[in-house]
């Protein structure tokens, strides 16, 4: 018996049909070419920029990466600066928060001073440079060369800080003052804190516990 061959309309319509389920099985049919779903979550992902940091910011973040400075490059004015936080903190943001501080006193000529070692030995200003404070001859001994641990680094955010433009501060120029509730007497607020709330830090990635430090502007 003769076996009958397939006429060409018949074929034709076995082909499209055939074609028409591969198409609708991987999605094909009108649109675009099949992407793996991670691939294709990816593609609408948005990028979130990050903070934009001020040179004395990205510092803070990895203080470890600090270098020591040349000795040559730390005058005597930057010296003073360096032992007035060290002897406040030895935290490193906080530490650049008191240099921004002691700062302001220098570029306001607060209480008629105009250089950062009239404005640490100021009377009853910075506690550990009072006359009879015991700690006062250890900071006022320390040198550019002094091997403390954190002493170099207090150098070079001090450093940081007196040469950074000044839109780079924390707070407003005359933020002038400051006071830590942990080191007053039965945690009392010093008189000239009455009635006044403390700053914000204009830094994105520093946070400053308020009983450590508290900063203030407008003092007279």
């Amino acid at each position: 018996m003769k076996r009958k061959l397939f006429t060409t309309p018949v074929l034709v319509a076995l082909v499209v049909s055939f074609s028409g389920v591969i198409a609708f099985r991987y999605n094909l049919m009108g649109g675009p070419s099949p992407v793996p779903s991670e691939l294709a979550i990816a593609s609408h992902t948005i990028v979130t920029p990050g903070p934009h940091l001020n040179p004395i910011e990205e510092a803070l973040q990895n203080p470890r990466r600090m270098k020591p400075l040349p000795p040559e490059q730390i005058d005597l004015e930057t010296l003073w600066l360096a032992r007035a936080i060290f002897s406040e903190t030895k935290r490193v943001d906080e530490q650049a928060l008191v240099a921004w501080v002691v700062r302001n006193r220098v570029d306001t000529r607060y209480r008629g001073k105009r250089s950062y070692e009239a404005v640490v030995l100021d009377p009853y200003q910075f506690s550990a440079f009072s006359q009879g404070n015991a700690k006062r001859p250890y900071y006022m001994g320390l040198s550019i060369h002094s091997k403390v641990p954190g002493w170099q680094t207090a150098l070079q955010i001090a450093y940081s800080v007196r040469f950074a433009e000044g839109d780079h501060r924390p707070f407003s120029a005359h933020t002038r003052h400051f006071y830590s509730e942990r080191s007053m007497a039965r945690m009392l607020a010093p008189t000239w804190a009455e009635g006044l709330s403390p700053v914000r830090i204009n830094y994105e990635l520093v946070t400053v516990d308020e009983r450590r430090f508290r900063f203030y502007e407008g003092v007279s």
